[in-house]
């Protein structure tokens, strides 16, 4: 890949798009463009399609999504459908149509059936019923891979998706409304922390498994796609190491200082039991996560101690 190709990134404002323009800019790519939702409305398939007919990028890498966590999902389903839906066809359409050389799609873990034999493998997809609590969500991200997968066999374009864990690190959103677990925890036990170290609710049972990536290995993956040729469509990406949401809460409670009690609430859901992703796929390409859990936490927990007062998610 050219260091002066032209690469629009979609979604560079958020945790993951900002993660992958740092990456892009670190590896010496030169020429890369974004637009803020105010700029260019992704919804809308006229926008989408008059920017990328006059810019004409080399590439696209859609990192733009309508994201949450399972109190997002459930309130909003209609939302998470259709907006996510919207989003990822006018890119995959617009790319198609102007012929754009490469294009990455990103999806979630949440793609694959919720009873799926663990570790969860790219095969396995569409292969049993997806996790209610979410599944809006799935279903966008599902049709995104298969749109990617067909472009790829019938017209022989370099399509391909790449479908993190869940991801975690700087810049994530840490509203409780609409954050997902690991940033939600660190607000809760850092306020907890800075109330008398008083008591954290959390849901659930806490005996979920579920494996975290921190956001700048995910920026490295997506690198790694752009550099390579792969092989197939679907590659998923992770590190191929899980833990209990209840372990999850104890590391996060060690490293915020917290040092009163947890409280778990059973009668909220737990979601699905685990979702341990097999990443044999890129490690045999020559891709692994380089930051183990610990680490991440440290630097997450560091980044929103520094922006506390500045960024739009936290409001103490």
């Amino acid at each position: 890949m050219d260091k002066n190709s032209k690469i629009y990134l979609a979604g560079h404002r958020g945790m993951v798009g900002s993660a992958i323009w740092r990456a892009l800019e670190k590896r010496g790519y030169t020429n890369l463009i974004g637009r803020t939702s105010a700029e260019l409305d992704l919804r809308n398939q006229a926008e989408v399609n008059a920017f990328i007919s006059e810019e004409k990028p080399d590439v696209i890498i859609d990192a733009a999504a309508r994201v949450g966590g399972i109190l997002a999902n459930n309130d909003h389903p209609y939302t998470f459908l259709m907006e996510n839906l919207r989003i990822q066809n006018n890119l995959i359409e617009a790319a198609h149509h102007l012929e754009v050389k490469k294009f990455i799609f990103l999806g979630s873990s949440c793609i694959y059936p919720k009873f799926a034999p663990q570790p969860l493998k790219e095969s396995y997809l569409l292969t049993g019923p997806l996790e209610p609590t979410n599944e809006w969500y799935a279903i966008a991200k599902i049709t995104g891979v298969k749109a990617c997968q067909s472009i790829r066999k019938q017209f022989g374009k370099d399509f391909v998706s790449l479908m993190p864990t869940n991801l975690y690190g700087t810049h994530d959103n840490f509203d409780l409304k609409t954050s997902h677990v690991l940033p939600a925890m660190i607000r809760k036990f850092h306020e907890a922390k800075e109330n008398n170290n008083s008591t954290v609710e959390l849901w659930g049972s806490g005996s979920p498994m579920r494996e975290f990536l921190f956001v700048d290995d995910m920026a490295a993956s997506v690198v790694f796609a752009l550099e390579n040729v792969l092989p197939d469509h679907l590659y998923n990406v992770g590190t191929g190491v899980d833990i209990t949401i209840k372990e999850l809460a104890e590391i996060i409670q060690q490293k915020v200082g917290h040092t009163g009690d947890i409280a778990w609430d059973s009668a909220k859901p737990d979601g699905t039991p685990r979702k341990l992703m097999d990443v044999s796929k890129m490690h045999d390409l020559g891709w692994k996560h380089k930051v183990d859990l610990e680490e991440g936490i440290e630097k997450t927990y560091k980044w929103f101690l520094e922006n506390i007062d500045n960024f739009k998610q936290v409001k103490m």
